[in-house]
């Protein structure tokens, strides 16, 4: 028996989380992980140690693979270019990953497409910023071109000297180009996840409510209660004609603004960021939906039938855990048993640091009052707090 082979780069805790499904299916998973102590390198049997921009590991990486998939999108596009031009099937590809790596390329692309986004604009000098903040009531947000995630790379600013740091590493050619975004009076942040083959068939997942603390996700809410059906289209339609109008293949996470519609009519969506990969505001489909979005992902970029995305509960909420005051948070482990049997711990064998994601809870059930208490109370727990 021959079983298909998925290499993977990058090996954080997407690339953990691919495992089980891999499994499942019966197919291989070859992991290229920083370090032998990365979290995917402590699951997965088949995984080289080595760099997203060392062409040589990569190369190794994909022989015999049927398919090459990401978990980051920090890989340089010529070497993407050449693995496509000899003949790997790379997904999403080249062309596609880029509106992912470089925020200014995204929105010249989603505007072209007419996709709803922001006010923004590229910052060449600080005169320009200072132009832009002039024209959207003194203040902005600026973003690094490429690089930043998590709250990284991205600024709140009311005056150019802000991010005097970043223009000037940007004329060096130590830094990434920058761009400013208005900063948007936006009721809530949404999600929508859907997935593509390359033969075009697309699926996607409810439309879900995130919740962010310091610029990280702290708590998923599947599907995002009290949302207007009609908004709740828009998301939708929007996803997927960023899907198909950038060719993705695999798993599109996009994220949004919900914004209020000054004519009295139902609050309408403004794209924030787009990921072209498994993503944070998709973890609760391990638990919550027919299809996860790892098995999903792995059937789209093997060209496979997708699954059934639908939720398997009424109300799914996502809690992570960032950060823990214990050694490990394992050691909660029967605290978080006791207290809750129905709550899915997934830890990611990461050292804990302060604020960084080392896994994540999800709670399933009929009342979300309810649900959203037991996950936030079962994250704490593995962040240290009493136990219960």
């Amino acid at each position: 028996m021959t079983a298909p082979v998925v290499a993977v780069v990058g090996g954080g805790q997407l690339a953990r989380m691919m495992a089980p499904a891999a499994t499942a299916l019966g197919v291989h998973l070859r992991v290229l992980v920083e370090n032998p102590t990365s979290s995917a390198a402590q699951v997965v049997v088949d995984a080289p140690v080595g760099s997203a921009s060392d062409e040589e590991a990569i190369t190794r990486l994909v022989e015999g693979a049927d398919a090459l998939t990401f978990e980051h999108e920090h890989v340089p596009n010529a070497l993407l270019d050449r693995l496509e031009s000899a003949g790997v099937a790379v997904h999403p590809d080249a062309a596609a990953l880029v509106h992912a790596q470089d925020k200014i390329v995204m929105r010249t692309r989603l505007a072209a497409l007419g996709i709803p986004v922001p006010s923004w604009a590229v910052l060449p000098s600080a005169a320009q910023l200072a132009d832009f903040l002039a024209g959207h009531g003194g203040v902005a947000v600026v973003k690094t071109a490429r690089g930043g995630y998590d709250g990284k790379g991205v600024r709140v600013v009311r005056d150019p000297d802000d991010v005097v740091d970043w223009f000037a590493a940007a004329a060096q050619g130590t830094g990434a180009p920058l761009l400013a975004e208005e900063k948007v009076p936006f009721t809530r942040e949404l999600a929508v996840l859907v997935a593509r083959r390359p033969g075009g068939e697309t699926r996607t997942w409810p439309v879900v409510e995130s919740v962010q603390r310091d610029g990280v996700c702290a708590l998923v809410i599947a599907p995002a209660p009290d949302l207007d059906p009609r908004t709740r289209a828009e998301a939708v339609d929007v996803a997927t004609r960023i899907a198909e109008g950038l060719g993705v293949t695999g798993v599109l996470a996009v994220e949004l603004f919900e914004v209020a519609d000054p004519a009295g009519g139902p609050p309408r969506v403004l794209v924030n960021e787009l990921a072209m990969r498994p993503h944070n505001s998709g973890h609760w489909t391990i638990d919550g939906a027919v299809t996860s979005q790892f098995e999903q992902h792995l059937r789209a970029v093997l060209d496979l039938p997708l699954g059934d995305p639908a939720a398997r509960a009424r109300w799914t909420v996502m809690a992570n855990v960032l950060g823990s005051a214990l050694p490990e948070p394992t050691d909660a482990l029967a605290d978080v048993g006791r207290l809750d049997p129905a709550a899915k711990v997934h830890l990611y064998g990461k050292e804990v640091r302060a604020g960084r994601k080392l896994g994540h809870v999800n709670v399933s059930g009929d009342d979300l009052d309810d649900v959203r208490r037991r996950a936030v109370a079962a994250a704490d727990l593995l962040q240290g707090a009493a136990s219960a």
